[in-house]
């Protein structure tokens, strides 16, 4: 297995239908078989469906989330990641991620967050998975609530997230519950003094983000 060298720049997408749903340009940490660490600079190139700037605010005079990701075709907006540094931990196998959060401008730690999701698999260009919509917000007091419940209802409701992967979910809770009670690694704070390379300049979404291909295999 080839792994992603620190400072190398990828792109995490998110994978629905054969179709990428949608990209965010990153640099990589850390990448071995246990664990990858993925860095989300603002400035970083990002892209979303359009029908996200509609949906997200409550309009959905052009469908919703997971009826756009039936479309046989899906449109992009790019734009530049702002406000956050944000740190992925992905794990192999796991129906979550977990992340940090600072506010770029004053470095304030803001919050740990657990964002629901595929496992991820490899790709040419990086990761691929899919973002389920529900999410736990981590207070630095460790204080947290569900974030998007509504939305993942909606998702299971009209069979956009489908059975497996709601148990997929539902069976990871004990051990992220357990993570957030017991303060394990990366909610432990080991990481809550970590800083990007001064030298690390916000990457781009490379030419053919956008086109759905097979796994990498590594090699």
């Amino acid at each position: 297995m080839k792994y992603w060298q620190p400072g190398e720049h990828c792109v995490l997408r998110g994978i629905v239908n054969d179709r990428v749903w949608m990209g965010q340009s990153l640099i990589v940490v850390q990448d071995s078989a246990e664990r990858t660490i993925l860095f989300l600079q603002p400035g970083s190139q990002c892209a979303l469906p359009e029908g996200y700037w509609f949906w997200k605010k409550g309009d959905y005079s052009r469908g919703t989330r997971w009826g756009e990701s039936k479309a046989e075709h899906i449109q992009h907006r790019v734009y530049s990641w702002h406000t956050n540094r944000v740190l992925m931990f992905l794990e192999p196998e796991k129906y979550y991620a977990c992340m940090l959060f600072w506010h770029h401008e004053t470095n304030q730690f803001v919050s740990y967050y657990i964002n629901f999701q595929l496992p991820f698999q490899r790709s040419r260009l990086g990761f691929d998975s899919l973002d389920l919509d529900l999410d736990i917000v981590i207070e630095p007091s460790y204080e947290w609530y569900w974030k998007d419940e509504a939305d993942y209802r909606k998702a299971i409701d009209s069979g956009g997230i489908r059975p497996e992967w709601v148990k997929g979910i539902e069976q990871s809770q004990p051990e992220v519950f357990e993570r957030i009670d017991h303060h394990l690694y990366p909610l432990d704070g080991s990481w809550l003094n970590w800083r990007p390379n001064p030298e690390w300049s916000p990457p781009l979404l490379p030419n053919g983000w956008q086109v759905f291909c097979e796994l990498y295999s590594g090699g």
